[in-house]
């Protein structure tokens, strides 16, 4: 198996340097907001992360191809870097401190374009999760400051605490009542949004999430977490990795249930 250790050391130098600019423009007075096309906001801060984590894979990497959610794709071959600078912009943008740095590289395989390494980074939590394939998954302030990540041995759905987002794409996709439904069969629901479900699952804090509709930027560094750790990340569609356009995380053991309920139609 390939060894990414340089990979993961190269991401956390990564995210440290984007940690440090977010830092300092976040609750900042005068931070320029932006609407894009797509209705949601973008900050001078997502931009200028993201230019910065550029110019530093293009030194680092110059032959591997990057993605980032506001610059796209540039280059092109096996591998690939896939960058959201802010996940989370509505939570920047107003001070919430629930927001992350999500960097993964991702390699040419079967089946496509596959994550091999992943680093989420929320500097306002004070928090840092990262993963490499076949490495295992670690929470930690560095690679040498680590404890390593696994899921929950919850078996049952009753005895299960869920995570999601908000439940208007789910009412937009017609799957509102069987996401209900889950609501009702779990014992506990939070609604902590974006990143941070995904990487409770892997620490075992919480056993299901899922989200409707989110980009390969959302997912490829929360996906490699989640199964390095133990756990299962597919899409609504079953369909196993961060390329179904939404998303279902779980501890494994409650997958199927889950799936089931988000897939009902009435």
């Amino acid at each position: 198996m390939p060894d990414y250790h340089d990979d993961l050391r190269l991401a956390h130098v990564l995210v440290d340097a984007a940690d440090a600019q977010t830092m300092d423009r976040f609750k900042a007075l005068d931070l320029k907001v932006e609407t894009k096309p797509d209705m949601t906001p973008v900050s001078e801060a997502d931009k200028a992360a993201e230019e910065l984590i550029r110019s530093q894979l293009q030194r680092a990497r110059p032959r591997d191809a990057i993605l980032g959610e506001e610059y796209g794709v540039e280059g092109t071959g096996p591998r690939r870097w896939v960058i959201d600078p802010i996940d989370g912009t509505k939570n920047y943008v107003r001070g919430v401190p629930v927001w992350a740095t999500l960097i993964s590289l991702m390699e040419a395989g079967e089946g496509g374009y596959q994550p091999v390494v992943g680093v989420v980074s929320a500097p306002a939590l004070g928090r840092r999760w990262w993963a490499a394939k076949g490495g295992g998954a670690y929470t930690g302030r560095s690679l040498t400051s680590a404890t390593r990540l696994h899921v929950s041995k919850v078996s049952r759905l009753s005895d299960a605490s869920l995570a999601y987002s908000s439940l208007s794409g789910w009412e937009e996709q017609g799957r509102l009542d069987g996401f209900l439904d889950l609501t009702r069969a779990v014992w506990r629901t939070r609604g902590y949004g974006d990143f941070w479900p995904y990487m409770m699952v892997a620490e075992g804090a919480v056993d299901i999430c899922a989200e409707p509709e989110l980009s390969l930027w959302d997912m490829a560094a929360t996906a490699i977490v989640v199964t390095e750790a133990g756990g299962s990340f597919t899409g609504l569609d079953g369909r196993p990795g961060p390329h179904s356009g939404n998303a279902a995380a779980s501890n494994g053991l409650l997958h199927d249930e889950l799936l089931g309920y988000l897939n009902q139609r009435y």
